[in-house]
């Protein structure tokens, strides 16, 4: 067991520094391809885009600490949904619907 560590440890950490790597190399050449040309920004390099990399995950993405607080959300409301009688329903999806700019749906009358 411990020999399976001692190969798959380093296995492990190669694998995560060259998808590191990657994704920076594919940051730095989606910026070089679009921005440029578009907007006349200067080109980055790698590092540059490795360090964009991190940033939009610290400001988009988080650290992955806490797990996702999607699940935590949609867990909520579908407990606020079994709880809703059958009118609350149709009156949540119309109000919805409205606030969306769909609109109220063919034969329903707009929520009170």
């Amino acid at each position: 067991m411990r020999r399976r560590l001692m190969v798959i440890a380093p296995l492990a950490i190669g694998a995560f520094v060259l998808f590191i790597a990657i994704g920076g190399e594919v940051v730095r050449l989606l910026w070089n391809w679009l921005l440029p040309p578009l907007f006349g920004w200067p080109q980055i390099t790698l590092l540059q885009g490795f360090g964009l990399l991190v940033l939009c995950r610290i400001l988009f993405g988080g650290f992955g600490l806490h797990g996702s607080g999607r699940s935590s959300v949609r867990r909520r409301w579908a407990e606020r949904w079994e709880h809703m009688s059958p009118e609350e329903r149709e009156r949540f999806r119309l109000g919805i619907r409205t606030r969306c700019g769909f609109g109220p749906s063919p034969g329903t009358s707009p929520p009170e």
